[in-house]
């Protein structure tokens, strides 16, 4: 038991950060009248369309459907009051992903060697990290493509420290998970496919896993959509007609998904670029009632010490020749560099995978420390109070016009 209890206290941690004013506002929140208006198609079984792949869509529907939910609430624009309670149900798998991501991250670690505490503290910045626990609270995807892809690192760990190829199956399976989320997703299987590059079969076995659960989404997905509907304006007439076969639908779904991506012009407020996310110059507004508000916006505490931890490991890489250094810093601009190209509206939801690991490169930084406790303690003392601080605009709670000022210390913020 005392071997489990560092977990342990993440997990139940995690679970009280997360399930805190569970279910407020009972209102829409930024994209959640998007996927709110997807969720209904799987229930109209009316065609739409949507950049990303199905999964995270159906996990939310799939709970719905537990819950009774039935069509007819617009979702149409963002404060608009939910009807009854099956809102809940669609925003509660979301977050139950976010309690277990600070408990895999902290596995993670300890798979990697480690300390206790390092782990222990590494899940705990994941729990008090303000921008994570907001993405995880509403009908939103990101929440499903990090647990599951972090999960397939975990796994793949596990495999490397006991070659049992049960763990690398799974590893593959979780990356394909995270990949039929969000196409970001694919971040954490390419990272296993470079380190697996010598090996013919385990690569085999990374193309047909994942390959084969993405492709059994899509099928899913166009079993549940039989009906004509809003989406069918971006298909061939062969497509509307039913004409083509399930791959063939699958191909030039995917092809329009590409497309549709490329084609995205529309500017937004609170976009940033790639370079300004490790220094959160801009967060994003997703909901106010007067002075209750809620901003997608990280602790500053842990965002900027972690971009502190990144570039010591990114210049460390140069002139080191540790394994661990050259791991990280790959997987962070693996990640990282696809953005440098992307002329669309993008947001500070797309660094989350960087910002974990730029967490886990500060926490391996201090765990080599001589002080290493007192470090660890220092940063979790002060990350908790910032925490503490902008928890308000995390939860949505209401805040005088001063307290909220005091707390968009910079410009860029509002």
């Amino acid at each position: 038991m005392k071997k489990h209890l560092p977990i342990l206290t993440v997990l139940l941690l995690s679970i009280a950060v997360h399930f805190a004013y569970f279910g407020h506002p009972r209102e829409t929140v930024f994209d959640e009248v998007h996927f709110g208006k997807f969720v209904s198609g799987y229930f109209t079984h009316e065609y739409f369309f949507d950049i990303h792949p199905p999964l995270g869509k159906l996990i939310i529907s799939g709970a719905a459907k537990v819950a009774g939910f039935e069509p007819g609430f617009s979702f149409g624009q963002i404060g608009d009051q939910f009807p009854g309670n099956t809102y809940l149900a669609m925003r509660l798998l979301p977050t139950v992903a976010g309690v277990l991501l600070p408990v895999v991250i902290a596995l993670l670690l300890l798979e990697l060697g480690f300390s206790r505490i390092a782990a222990t503290v590494a899940g705990l910045l994941i729990v008090f990290e303000n921008a994570l626990l907001v993405q995880s609270r509403f009908m939103l995807l990101d929440a499903f493509l990090l647990l599951f892809g972090f999960t397939a690192w975990w796994l793949y760990a596990r495999y490397r420290n006991h070659p049992r190829i049960g763990y690398l199956i799974a590893a593959a399976g979780f990356a394909g998970l995270s990949a039929s989320v969000k196409w970001t997703g694919i971040t954490f299987l390419a990272i296993i496919a470079v380190l697996e590059i010598k090996r013919f079969r385990n690569l085999v076995i990374l193309a047909v896993v994942p390959f084969a659960i993405y492709y059994s989404l899509f099928a899913i997905h166009f079993s549940l959509l039989f009906k004509p509907g809003p989406g069918d304006a971006f298909m061939t007439q062969e497509f509307r007609d039913g004409k083509l076969s399930t791959f063939d639908k699958f191909i030039e779904l995917n092809k329009q998904m590409y497309d549709a991506n490329k084609r995205l012009t529309a500017t937004h407020p609170y976009s940033s670029k790639w370079y300004a996310w490790p220094l959160m110059t801009r967060p994003i507004y997703y909901w106010n009632e007067g002075f209750a508000k809620i901003y997608l916006m990280g602790n500053p505490i842990i965002w900027w010490a972690s971009t502190f931890g990144i570039v010591y490991i990114l210049f460390s890489t140069a002139i080191a020749r540790k394994k661990f250094f050259w791991l990280v810093s790959g997987a962070y601009l693996l990640n990282m560099l696809p953005f440098i190209g992307i002329d669309r509206a993008m947001f500070l939801y797309h660094y989350f995978i960087g910002l974990i690991i730029a967490i886990i490169a500060l926490v391996y930084y201090i765990d080599s420390l001589e002080n290493r406790k007192k470090a660890f303690a220092v940063l979790f003392a002060l990350s908790f109070v910032a925490f503490i601080i902008y928890a308000p605009i995390s939860y949505g709670l209401h805040l005088s016009e001063k307290a909220f000022e005091y707390r968009m210390f910079l410009k860029s913020w509002k």
